[in-house]
């Protein structure tokens, strides 16, 4: 079973050489790692070149999603992770996740989460299970608050039989992807002792919001708050600690953002 691990990366020089270097560790050997650069201009193409990966390169920046789209269409493997270049994972990571969704024939496996910069968002797995339930899924997982793409491993067929996309020209892309890929899913493994850790770069892009930025975030937070409202109300769920569908939208704050 091969896995492809999409890795959207724009102006990561300092970052791509640890990245791919982690992945290249990995115990589980069934790998193909697309690199797409998004539009980078400092060294991050040349640097992505010189390492065995397949590297899809944009002329422009076009954005995390058009970054994480493109690796689902160019992605030949029967799964499909997606990997932020600053970020980390164990050197088990695949291979635990690959053996638990092929022992269960699940559509998504569900990693545990370390958040260095906000603690309060660690998610451990004391013990493996299978989920199967709406309530369930949105529970364990708590995708309604927290919508990590980079959690989950997704069988491939599952997000393009379900046409199931990034949204393009939004910064927070996570949470409508993830919501709909968790409520659609025949059933979501626990996979314990497989590790994503959101490290902490106070130098990294991410980390240093000019006012600009910080105005795109919270219009497309607003934006990924109504998406996720009117997802749950039609499909006719709710979502824990959030009162989806029974009331005005502006009561439906939730800190799942900050």
């Amino acid at each position: 079973m091969k896995v492809s691990v999409v890795i959207p990366v724009y102006n990561g020089e300092q970052y791509i050489g640890e990245c791919l270097a982690g992945m290249l560790r990995q115990t589980y050997r069934e790998l193909e790692i697309i690199v797409v650069n998004d539009g980078s201009t400092d060294g991050t193409l040349a640097l992505a070149a010189e390492w065995p990966v397949r590297l899809i390169s944009f002329g422009e920046n076009r954005g995390p999603s058009a970054a994480r789209n493109a690796g689902i269409d160019a992605a030949t493997g029967d799964y499909i992770h997606f990997m932020d270049v600053d970020d980390a994972v164990n050197d088990r990571f695949y291979e635990l996740m690959a053996a638990a969704v092929e022992g269960t024939g699940a559509d998504m496996a569900c990693c545990e989460m370390v958040n260095e910069r906000k603690p309060h968002r660690n998610s451990p797995i004391p013990q493996p299970g299978v989920l199967t339930s709406v309530e369930e899924k949105m529970r364990v997982t708590n995708v309604g608050h927290w919508g990590y793409a980079v959690r989950y491993l997704f069988r491939a067929g599952f997000l393009r039989e379900r046409g199931l996309r990034f949204e393009e020209g939004r910064i927070i892309e996570d949470m409508p992807f993830s919501l709909q890929a968790v409520y659609f899913a025949n059933r979501i493994v626990l996979v314990p002792g497989a590790v994503y850790t959101y490290l902490f770069r106070p130098d990294s892009q991410m980390s240093t919001y000019t006012r600009e930025h910080r105005r795109r975030r919270h219009r497309d937070h607003r934006h990924a708050k109504e998406v996720r409202h009117n997802f749950a109300r039609t499909h006719r769920f709710t979502i824990p600690g959030v009162p989806t569908w029974g009331g005005p939208l502006s009561l439906f704050y939730v800190k799942w953002f900050t």
